[in-house]
């Protein structure tokens, strides 16, 4: 087991499909947790407060960034969202793989503070199909689709800050990318550090 546990990012457009996609590459991979963020928008159908996201109000979340309590941040169609530092911090002490799931900006931050982060981009099949998805959703307003459809466009530009692109055309394939991705990770040497140590350690 690697020293420490791994920071992956996973950023996409919404509507890519990463939510289905982090769901079940935690379900083949019990080392890798999800880091739930903290966000100002409203709930959708089912989801949970404390599982998909922390919701909360617009002065609790700017009292969260005042205090430092956020290690990235970012405000995305008028709602802010955040990642808590502490969860990630814990949990990578302990040996534990935690997926973030943030948007390119945040992404880029989080890579100054966690250089070692593996990040991973998830691409539509095409701009078409990404909009048949959001759509599909009935959960947004057609100004909100034009929106996020604007946004995904400019997000492409950040792709190249990414070690990673996965195309989400076939869900199981996509998320056996990922895990491949995830697997090659943990070899690398600076990961085992431990272990390599231990045994020159050994030798003298």
């Amino acid at each position: 087991m690697s020293q420490l546990g791994m920071l992956i990012i996973v950023s996409a457009p919404s509507g890519t499909g990463k939510n289905a996609v982090i769901k079940e590459l935690i379900k083949k991979d019990t080392n890798i947790f999800y880091s739930v963020s903290a966000t100002t928008r409203d709930p959708r159908n089912k989801e949970e407060n404390g599982v998909n996201y922390f919701f909360v109000s617009r002065d609790e979340f700017e009292k969260m960034i005042i205090n430092k309590q956020l290690i990235e941040w970012d405000e995305f169609v008028n709602n802010y969202y955040g990642t808590p530092k502490k969860f990630i911090e814990d949990m990578t002490k302990k040996g534990k793989d935690v997926i973030l799931e943030i948007t390119v900006e945040g992404a880029v931050n989080v890579k100054e503070m966690w250089p070692e982060a593996v990040m991973i981009y998830l691409l539509p099949p095409s701009m078409d199909e990404l909009k048949k998805r959001i759509t599909n959703r009935n959960t947004e307003c057609v100004d909100s689709i034009n929106e996020r459809m604007k946004s995904a466009g400019s997000e492409l530009h950040y792709v190249n800050d990414y070690e990673y692109v996965v195309v989400n055309d076939n869900l199981a394939y996509a998320v056996d990318q990922v895990l491949e991705i995830v697997h090659a990770e943990r070899l690398k040497t600076i990961r085992n550090k431990n272990i390599v140590n231990k045994l020159i350690r050994r030798k003298k």
